[in-house]
């Protein structure tokens, strides 16, 4: 275990912030994060509505939550659940407490917004993501496939 503070991003937090993001998702430009990072501390994004950091005595950002309030979430049954939108950990910081530490803090930050379910998802094939929700608590669900058909205007 190490030694970890999670608290509220901080705009200082924006470029520790924006390599986690990169690392966790690849596929968008460094631009996109970059983007809406700014946005985020400008009070200009509905979602997501609160940032976690997690970091270590010396300060060092060892990962991060995105986290909202969605009315709906498969297989839960109020009209408010917290969502984990998204949620990394530095790959020298797994496996020692920090992951645990951001459920723990964004379970807080539910529960002070009136949130009683916390959901998440994951993509159908990561079996990592799916067992460190299920190490923390979370029950699986459902499994999905999303599709998607771009329409013409007539």
């Amino acid at each position: 275990m190490v030694t970890v503070q999670v608290r509220a991003a901080r705009k200082d937090d924006a470029p520790a912030w924006l390599r986690m993001c990169e690392a966790l998702w690849p596929e968008y430009a460094s631009t996109w994060h970059a983007d809406e990072i700014d946005q985020f501390f400008a009070g200009k994004l509905a979602m997501p509505l609160a940032v976690l950091i997690a970091q270590d005595d010396a300060g060092k950002a060892l990962g991060f939550v995105e986290l909202s309030i969605r009315n709906y979430a498969e297989d839960c049954v109020t009209d408010r659940v917290a969502y984990l939108e998204g949620w990394y950990v530095v790959p020298g910081a797994r496996r020692r407490g920090v992951g645990r530490a951001l459920i723990n803090a964004s379970e807080q930050w539910a529960r002070e917004q009136g949130c009683t379910e916390f959901g998440s998802d994951a993509v159908i094939d990561n079996e990592v993501s799916a067992a460190a929700h299920r190490a923390l608590g979370f029950a699986e669900t459902v499994q999905i496939r999303c599709f998607r058909k771009q329409l013409r205007l007539t």
